[in-house]
């Protein structure tokens, strides 16, 4: 069962990982740095609360990631080492880890704020109208698994 996100208790504790993260922290798997870890995970928040920096998908690019790749980004099964990401979430060069780290834990703080149901029905960037279980299925597990990569 995937934690609930939007639960105090639980954003604190994935926002307690973070902290433990170092400009030095080695990934354990994959080949990101930290650094970019940090801003890939941003990605996510920024597809859900700055929607307009981003190209919208054709048609066909929305039906293909709603009927492939929804699915299993917003299961409870846990995603797989080394899995394919999107081209929008490769990061490439260095990024500036202070804040990449503040952004993030900003962005996990204002998710739990605003509560399960302020997502419940809302409209993904990728995946169209989703549930709030969905959504927290999506923000937990994604940062559940990077955290895990780098042993946080």
């Amino acid at each position: 069962m995937v934690k609930n996100i939007f639960d105090k208790q639980v954003s604190n504790e994935i926002i307690s990982r973070i902290q433990q993260l170092t400009p030095t922290t080695q990934p354990h798997w994959g080949k990101m740095s930290v650094d970019q870890m940090l801003a890939h995970c941003n990605v996510t928040y920024a597809y859900t609360y700055e929607p307009e920096k981003f190209q919208k998908h054709n048609f066909l690019k929305k039906f293909l990631l709603k009927t492939f790749v929804k699915g299993i980004v917003v299961s409870e099964k846990p995603y797989q080492k080394n899995g394919r990401t999107a081209p929008e979430f490769i990061m490439t060069g260095t990024k500036d880890f202070d804040y990449e780290k503040i952004k993030l834990i900003h962005n996990i703080t204002k998710t739990q704020h605003l509560g399960e149901s302020h997502f419940d029905g809302l409209e993904n960037f990728s995946f169209g109208k989703m549930t709030g279980k969905e959504w927290n299925n999506m923000f937990y597990k994604h940062l559940n698994h990077h955290l895990s990569q780098f042993g946080v």
